[in-house]
């Protein structure tokens, strides 16, 4: 009878444990807007309003932009596509992300201004 209570316990500890990690309580685990994955930049909108006139700049050098992102809605850019004004493209075999700045105007007309630093 002890084994069976003492099974059952650490079951229900492990489930407990289990849904923790998995985002069960208090929702999915949520990643940051601006993030850096596999040769490439993410940017989530993770607001409830459309952003317009998106851009994007990397280390304050290289760019992209992107007429608008939806509430929820994400891009993801390729660094080898992001460039300067005079056309040279981001070369990740010569260079790293340091930061990523995005600037756009929400639905109201407002600012939005996220930022991604590599040393934070």
């Amino acid at each position: 009878m002890r084994t069976v209570v003492t099974l059952t316990l650490t079951a229900l500890v492990a489930l407990i444990v289990a849904g923790f990690m998995g985002g069960w309580f208090g929702g999915p685990a949520r990643q940051p807007a601006v993030r850096v994955e596999a040769q490439r930049v993410i940017v989530e909108n993770q607001t409830n309003a459309a952003w317009h006139d998106v851009a994007v700049t990397i280390n304050a050098y290289y760019r992209a932009k992107t007429a608008s992102l939806e509430p929820g809605g994400r891009v993801e850019l390729p660094l080898a596509n992001l460039e300067t004004g005079l056309g040279q493209r981001f070369n990740a075999a010569r260079e790293s992300v340091r930061t990523i700045e995005v600037r756009a105007t929400d639905a109201a007309g407002k600012p939005v201004a996220l930022e991604w630093d590599e040393g934070k």
